[in-house]
Formats: structure tokens, sequence, C-alpha cells
């Protein structure tokens, strides 16, 4: 390891911790949002959450801040139709947005209307909104709704991130091959971070890299 790698990695170890003291203080609902008009004030920077339904976004949240019940987990898909902000800290240091899943086949015409609408403006509107963690479930790889809402971020230019899920469920040949063509993918995307996340919220792969993720983000 070159002196340079040593000090990087240093760096990111020391990253990790801070996110992992961050993240085991105070973190408090503070409220949905149905619509823009009820959005909290922008005063303090914010990480969202996007994910389609059943991706397991909930369990990840629960997960990045070690509570169980932070965030509501649902066997309903499509339950959630707002956005959900998190203080973390007290006073806030920093916000995690909770935004309503996506790709619900089953969903009627006009609330997926009324998603595209809530989370397009949010996006293109929220100065404080340092960037967004898109979830893909590691057993599918990027589907298509999931290539909408990148395009959704690549066009209001919000930057955002892939973060693999459920990655316990599949062999890490397979984790691989799914990483290597999702990265290969979002490598064409203007508003894409490059480097990929993969975790498990039952086994806890990837979560402190995670939370330090969040807390780089932020600045």
């Amino acid at each position: 390891m070159t002196p340079e790698d040593a000090q990087a990695e240093e760096e990111r170890q020391a990253l990790i911790e801070t996110a992992r003291k961050i993240f085991a203080g105070p973190i408090a609902f503070l409220k949905s949002a149905p619509d823009l008009k009820f959005l909290p004030d922008a005063s303090v920077n914010e990480v969202a959450f996007a994910g389609r339904s059943n991706v397991g976004k909930s369990s990840l949240l629960n997960a990045l801040t070690n509570r169980n019940g932070l965030a509501r987990t649902s066997n309903t898909p499509g339950r959630t139709q707002e956005l959900n902000f998190f203080d973390v800290g007290t006073p806030p240091a920093f916000r995690l947005v909770d935004m309503p899943g996506y790709g619900y086949a089953k969903a009627p015409k006009d609330v997926v209307r009324k998603w595209r609408f809530l989370v397009n403006d949010y996006l293109r509107g929220r100065p404080v909104l340092k960037r967004t963690l898109v979830l893909i479930d590691s057993r599918h790889g990027i589907k298509d709704v999931d290539r909408d809402i990148m395009k959704m971020l690549d066009d209001a230019a919000v930057s955002y991130r892939i973060v693999m899920t459920k990655a316990d469920k599949v062999k890490a040949t397979e984790l691989d091959a799914v990483t290597a063509r999702t990265a290969e993918e979002i490598r064409k995307r203007p508003a894409a971070h490059p480097d990929i996340i993969a975790t498990s919220s039952e086994g806890g792969m990837g979560i402190a890299e995670l939370r330090g993720a969040v807390l780089e983000a932020i600045g």
C-alpha cells in the first residue's frame, strides 16, 4: 500500500467512525409531507432515499439508524405516498428523507401521477438536497422504473448514488456481476456518483460504509 493509499484509508475509517457516532445519537421523525406546502424549512442539508416498491428501503433506513421502527415497513407495496423527514442530531445536523416508493404495478394512475409531481417538484426545488441514494435490488438489477427516477435526477441535476440492497440474497459472483452491469450503465449518466455500495439490512453488510457516504454527501 502506497502512503497515499494508506492516508486515504485512514481518512475513510475516520469518516466511518464519525458517522457511527452521529447515527448512534438522537434521530427523530420530523414530519410527513404529502404536498410541497408541507415541506419543513430548508434549514439543514438533506439526503434522500429513493427506490421502487419492495426494494427494502424502510428496512435499510432502520438498519442505517440502528432503530427497529424509525421507518415503517409494510407488506403492502406503494403504501407510502409522501415524503417523510427525519432529523439527525439535536439540533439537527442534517435530515434523512424517505421518498415514496415507485413502480408498483397495481397503483392507481392518479396515485402514480401524484407521486411524479411530488417527487419531481421536490427534486427540482430543494436547494438543501445534497444527494439522493437510489436503492436497487441486488437480485434484479436496474429496471426501467429505476431508469425513470435516474433520468429525473439527471434532468434536475441532483447528485445521486446507487445502493444495492438485499446483497445477502445472491451469491457473491452474482452480486459482482450485477454491480458491474450497474456501474457500466450509470457511467453514462451525468448526475450519478461512480461508486456503488452493496448492503444487507439483515446482515449489516455495507451499513457502516453507507453511514459514511451520507456524511460525505452533506459535506
